[in-house]
């Protein structure tokens, strides 16, 4: 039986999707490469409409995942509503890949000539709002009390150009463990034999990304969470990898 997702309205043009939960529980999920939207406006930034099919334009699975997590958990999240071809949330505004021309062999004709004006209206339009609305659920936390842990949420896929990727599941972190250690170690204990990535498949900690901004600069424990997208690419496996983490984190949270 697949678990309930909580109930939301979102307009159609909003640039963060807000899940309401108790901020006193001390956990905020973030889903950063939630959505493959873009905008009529700008005309899909001439990418075929077959590309917004894969990963270079969100994270396959992972906004599933988070919407049904925060529902077994009773917890805010906060997902971004735009495609990471706009603009990606998860880079530092001085980082080279903040837009993307060029995506795993994609050209981004609508990208190619951006200049800093135009990458300033996107950090305007998208950017920055998902920034407000993620201070904003970590501000009602620690107004109750309860500075939040941080966890995002995101996926990768099976293989990289031609080489399988063995990890079912990676939790990245930079200098601070104190969430993810104990998230691996309840994952590698999981009796269906994962292969769990530590800092794998990506090594953690980018300077101005997401964690680092909302989560190192407070000093909040946190982890980002990477699940294959052959796992959670139906409501069946998002369900049971909601399932499998809200099993893991529920005894990290506050009131239990």
């Amino acid at each position: 039986m697949l678990s309930p997702t909580p109930a939301l309205t979102l307009h159609p043009e909003e640039p963060a999707e807000i899940i309401d939960g108790d901020p006193a529980r001390g956990l905020l999920i973030l889903c950063e490469h939630a959505s493959n939207h873009v905008p009529a406006d700008l005309d899909r930034l001439g990418v075929p409409e077959r590309e917004f099919s894969r990963h270079i334009a969100y994270d396959i699975g992972a906004a599933a995942v988070t919407r049904r997590l925060a529902g077994l958990l009773g917890v805010p999240a906060v997902l971004t509503h735009f495609s990471r071809l706009i603009i990606d949330p998860n880079r530092g505004k001085r980082d080279p890949t903040l837009v993307m021309r060029l995506s795993d062999g994609a050209i981004v004709p609508g990208n190619a000539r951006i200049d800093a004006a135009g990458i300033a209206e996107r950090i305007r339009r998208f950017y920055a709002p998902f920034d407000r609305a993620v201070d904003e659920a970590v501000a009602r936390a620690e107004h109750v009390g309860a500075p939040p842990m941080i966890l995002t949420m995101h996926s990768f896929t099976p293989f990289w150009r031609t080489v399988a990727r063995p990890w079912q599941v990676g939790v990245l972190y930079d200098g601070d463990a104190r969430m993810a250690q104990p998230i691996i170690e309840a994952l590698k204990a999981d009796p269906a034999g994962l292969c769990v990535g530590d800092n794998q498949p990506y090594g953690g900690g980018l300077p101005g990304d997401t964690i680092d901004r909302h989560a190192t600069a407070r000093g909040l424990p946190n982890a980002l969470i990477e699940i294959r997208q052959d796992l959670i690419g139906g409501p069946e496996g998002q369900a049971e990898w909601a399932q499998r983490f809200a099993g893991l984190l529920r005894p990290m949270l506050r009131g239990n």
